[in-house]
């Protein structure tokens, strides 16, 4: 046995169904081994993006996302995919070919120090030196990226290490024990105490989910609480469809683009559980705030998280799921908020925003989301990608029983289209949306090759402006419509584009029927594009 088969070998026991990546001779020894297997390989169109697909991938399917490209420049166009899951806590193992050993460190042809580039966006990483350290490396590399709080681990492997013979019997480890990795999973019971009397003593309590609730797997749990205790419930972006969006006890989306009554209902309760959410920026810009006049409640797996950006009352750390099964078991009565619950529905009525009407010949995105929202399936997955297209979605997608992806943390153009890609091979019978703007279409608008080759029908609607619509926006309250950088006027013809790519294409305009174009693009589970001309001065508020 050579390295290359033992690591296919490890990818068999842990599991792994599908891998995305990319060729190159310094990778070939192990893609080479990978004919032998079932294990479906995806060849993207350009590196980042294989990254992305394994993030969809792992979101939906909850297992970690595979990834392996070549080394050097191959390497080095991952590192925006992985940074991008380690903004949101994805669990991905990512394989790089290098030269060989005894060439690192000499600035030969396509060799970069990978392991070192990507110091700041893996949870760890490992240059492997001896081919029988592959089974342990893997083991850990998988453990490492699916607990505790999840993430990125990049394994990079010189092509003589690939090629080299295995010494002895294959033998992957059955456990893992690392004295220097023990995440907590189950939280203090003192502490999980403590924030049983807050909530029976507050008036006015809230909880404000993150992305960590996804990740734990514990929605239904959150949503027992909440139910059982008459809790409000508000989300970062991340957090988007921990519960749906028409539920009663949920109001919105908070932060700088949230909604303001979901902004205010946070900033008015008496109890705070931040729940799974790092208090970032752009959900929180002013953290100091937050805690005025209110106990808070920060529960999430990573301590360092804990503090890092708002100091709380009672810190819990520990695993959301485990969690929050104690707090539904130790909480043995069930609170009355109706008050405050039916403030928060006066406020969520009084502070509508009404948009003001799309221009003629325009579709509104208000309407154009909302009508999307009625016509796909409950449980589908909608992928949204960074700029206007994501704000409106955000605001106006009502999630019922499915999904809500996107690139939070880190905010990465051209997400949507791999990672819907990647969503879909993770679970084929739910139907994938990826809803973008022209400017990240293009970014990525080379996936649509890979859909066409591997029978991967996703859905891309693209809101087309024909700016970069959220540079423009920023620009437009900043600099006094002093525009640059942001017009697109190079657009390509999306007709053709669908066509050349085999493709359905629907166009729908200020003139068109939504409705009746809406039914036809979705009525089968092919894949399609739909291009939504949108007012270029529209603003997302």
């Amino acid at each position: 046995m050579i390295g290359a088969e033992a690591i296919v070998k490890c990818l068999l026991q842990e599991k792994t169904e599908v891998i995305f990546g990319y060729s190159g001779v310094a990778i070939d020894p192990f893609w080479n081994e990978m004919l032998k297997t079932d294990i479906k390989r995806v060849l993207i169109r350009t590196e980042q993006n294989a990254a992305h697909c394994a993030s969809g991938y792992a979101r939906i399917s909850g297992k970690v996302g595979v990834c392996a490209v070549t080394s050097g420049p191959g390497a080095t166009n991952l590192i925006t995919g992985i940074a991008t899951a380690y903004a949101d806590s994805i669990p991905l193992v990512a394989i790089t070919g290098q030269v060989n050993s005894d060439m690192i460190g000499s600035d030969v042809f396509q060799e970069a120090d990978i392991t070192g580039a990507v110091e700041s966006f893996v949870k760890y990483s490992y240059l492997v030196r001896d081919v029988n350290d592959i089974p342990r490396i893997f083991k850990e590399a998988f453990y490492i990226a699916n607990s505790g709080r999840r993430g990125p681990v990049l394994i990079d492997i010189p092509f003589d290490v690939q090629t080299a013979e295995f010494s002895g019997k294959f033998s992957y480890p059955e456990t893992i024990s690392m004295r220097s990795y023990k995440p907590t999973v189950k939280g203090n019971i003192v502490q999980i105490r403590k924030v049983i009397k807050e909530v029976e003593k507050a008036k006015k309590p809230i909880i404000c989910v993150g992305g960590g609730v996804h990740l734990s797997g514990a929605t239904s749990e959150i949503v027992k609480f909440a139910e059982h205790n008459n809790v409000p419930v508000v989300s970062t972006m991340m957090g988007i469809g921990v519960m749906p969006t028409e539920h009663p006890l949920y109001f919105g989306m908070v932060g700088n683009n949230g909604a303001p009554y979901a902004n205010r209902a946070m900033n008015e309760s008496d109890l705070l559980l931040m729940v799974g959410a790092r208090v970032a920026d752009r959900a929180v810009n002013r953290p100091d705030l937050i805690t005025e006049n209110k106990v808070m409640v920060h529960i999430d797996v990573d301590p360092a998280e804990i503090g890092k950006n708002v100091g709380p009352t009672i810190p819990l750390v520990g695993d959301i799921k485990h969690i929050f099964a104690d707090f539904l078991e130790q909480d043995d009565h069930a609170d009355d908020h109706d008050e405050w619950v039916s403030l928060l529905k006066k406020y969520k009525e009084d502070m509508h925003i009404d948009r003001k009407p799309a221009g003629e010949g325009f579709v509104d995105p208000e309407i154009f989301i909302n009508k999307l929202s009625e016509e796909v399936s409950r449980d589908c997955v909608y992928v949204a990608d960074v700029g206007q297209n994501q704000m409106w979605s955000c605001s106006y997608f009502k999630v019922r029983e499915g999904r809500f992806l996107t690139s939070g943390g880190m905010g990465t153009m051209g997400y949507s289209i791999p990672a819907a890609m990647g969503a879909k091979l993770a679970d084929s019978k739910k139907q994938v949306l990826a809803v973008i703007g022209d400017g990240a279409f293009q970014m990525s608008m080379m996936e649509l090759a890979t859909m066409r080759q591997y029978n991967i029908p996703v859905k891309i609607i693209v809101m087309k402006n024909g700016y970069l619509g959220m540079v423009r926006e920023h620009q437009h309250f900043t600099y006094d419509d002093h525009y640059s950088m942001v017009e697109l006027s190079g657009d390509p013809d999306l007709s053709l584009i669908a066509g050349a790519y085999g493709m359905k294409y629907v166009k729908v305009d200020g003139k068109s029927d939504i409705d009746a174009n809406l039914k036809e693009f979705l009525k089968n589970d092919e894949s399609g594009l739909m291009e939504v001309i949108v007012d270029p001065m529209a603003l997302t508020r």
